[in-house]
């Protein structure tokens, strides 16, 4: 039985769509933007379109951008000759927070996993190899750590190693505020390798 119309229901499916929106959330977004002014609902409308048009691929990182390329990559203060790869335009993001890293990126859009049938051809694996031509130092992976991470990062390491470029992964371990007790023995091992002296 529908408690809604179907203009109402119609809206709840299509928010229930997108990924982390349940039944209950999906309502509330509905009822949001039913009783918000038409003018706004007419922007976030607008708004939604135009990134769907004109949001697309940097051109040498492959993160999502609405230039040919992206404002990190145009950085002529950026250390090209390092990129640091990461599986999502999210995990750029976490990264430029800190502040802390002067390099540029390389957005893989995924990680490989043979369980769900994502190869290297599913990733942007060639894009990473093409950049690689030119004159670079040192590549570093922070892909996950999870089973699929850490696939994708040994491959990855297979791949570039040969060609001479100093490869590298992100450390992982203990993480800050974490009660060791709680913490799982391959990330206290993990931790106890990558211990640094003080």
């Amino acid at each position: 039985m529908d408690y809604y119309s179907k203009q109402i229901s119609r809206l709840i499916e299509e928010f229930s769509r997108l990924p982390g929106i349940g039944n209950k959330s999906a309502q509330r977004l509905a009822f949001y933007i039913i009783n918000q002014p038409k003018e706004q609902v007419d922007i976030l409308a607008k708004t939604l379109i135009e990134a769907r048009e004109n949001v697309r691929y940097c051109s040498q990182c492959q993160t999502l951008t609405d230039r040919e390329i992206c404002p990190i990559c145009q950085n002529a203060e950026r250390d090209q000759s390092t990129i640091m790869v990461v599986e999502t335009p999210r995990d750029l993001a976490a990264y430029e927070k800190t502040g802390k890293y002067y390099g540029v990126y390389h957005v893989l859009h995924g990680a490989i996993s043979p369980m769900l049938g994502i190869g290297p051809g599913d990733i942007r694996l060639k894009e990473l190899m093409e950049r690689l031509q030119g004159e670079m130092k040192e590549v570093i992976i922070a892909t996950n750590s999870s089973l699929e991470g850490e696939t994708t990062a040994m491959y990855i390491s297979k791949l570039i190693k040969p060609v001479g470029i100093r490869v590298s992964r992100i450390a992982s371990g203990v993480p800050v505020g974490g009660d060791l007790e709680y913490i799982d023995e391959i990330t206290l091992l993990r931790a106890l390798d990558g211990r640094r002296d003080l």
